[in-house]
């Protein structure tokens, strides 16, 4: 492993990696489409379910670096698309579980800053064990989406938990279960 410069190398014995060492913009958006190129740095937009099971879209941004010094870990454990295999992943799922521990009424008013810290300990917490680190992580919108609504946005994507759970009681009986234990 090499660190920034110039250096000489052999060219049958030495394999030469480009990574962008720069501050990566990761957005979640309704312009990103994922279909056409699993390694865009973004995604769609994130729908989550609230702690009063309503349904909201998140439109985020996470500025991501990669650790220099774990450049050749990162190369040899998860390869160059680490967007594809850890990123979207681990984005995805931390806004979600973030977003269950908040009512739509407070996400939308005044606990929008609390969760954007919220997601960005999780985040760095999630992926600093992958050589990832996480600047800062910036919520754009927050939409409110009704449940019918939300099936049409997923076009092909049916949601099972959707007509699975009836009830409130359900709900929180699930949230219990997995330890997504929402705030009081």
């Amino acid at each position: 492993m090499w660190y920034p410069g110039m250096h000489f190398k052999i060219p049958i014995i030495h394999r030469v990696k480009l990574f962008n060492a720069q501050m990566i913009e990761y957005t979640i958006s309704k312009d990103v489409t994922v279909k056409d190129n699993k390694e865009i740095m973004g995604d769609e937009v994130i729908n989550a379910v609230t702690a009063d099971n309503k349904f909201v879209a998140v439109e985020a941004t996470a500025l991501i670096k990669l650790d220099t010094e774990r450049l050749p870990e990162i190369w040899q454990n998860i390869g160059e698309n680490f967007v594809s295999k850890v990123v979207r992943p681990v984005t995805r799922s931390r806004i979600r579980k973030v977003m269950t521990n908040h009512t739509l009424a407070m996400a939308l008013s005044t606990d929008r800053s609390l969760i954007e810290e919220e997601i960005k300990q999780e985040l760095r917490d999630s992926l600093s064990g992958h050589g990832l680190d996480v600047e800062n992580f910036y919520l754009s919108s927050l939409t409110p989406v009704e449940g019918r609504l939300l099936e049409n946005a997923l076009e092909d994507r049916p949601i099972p938990a959707l007509d699975s759970l009836k009830t409130d009681e359900e709900i929180k009986q699930n949230r219990l279960i997995s330890g997504n234990v929402p705030r009081e």
